[in-house]
């Protein structure tokens, strides 16, 4: 059974970080892509940023200069450094995991960002 397990949301005041990991288990042999998605009240889920298996990175025009995504394919992780968040980047953000086979998703973690 895979899992993903997230960490590192919580509440930020504007122009804070905060630092999103994510780290897959169980039995996933092969990633095209992993990635960061998010969801806010009232809207659709949305794709913040993503990066494949050879290191491709791309974001939501939103978040360009302030997000960074990092992974370890081997490792089974991915990150997503915040910077300079601001309240529209508040909602609940969830990992993806994109195989041959299957997407994988996390149970989700909050971000709140206050003015």
């Amino acid at each position: 059974q895979v899992q993903l397990v997230e960490s590192g949301g919580g509440w930020v005041q504007a122009g804070g970080s905060l630092r999103l990991s994510c780290a897959a288990s169980g039995r996933i042999f092969s990633i095209n892509a992993m990635g960061w998605y998010r969801q806010a009240p009232g809207k659709q889920r949305e794709l913040v940023a993503r990066i494949t298996g050879g290191g491709n990175t791309n974001y939501a025009d939103s978040v360009k200069g302030r997000f960074t995504i990092s992974g370890d394919n081997v490792k089974k992780t991915v990150y997503l450094q915040m910077n300079s968040l601001k309240p529209e980047d508040t909602a609940v953000y969830y990992c993806n995991v994109d195989t041959p086979l299957h997407d994988y998703w996390g149970q989700g973690t909050q971000v709140t960002v206050s003015s």
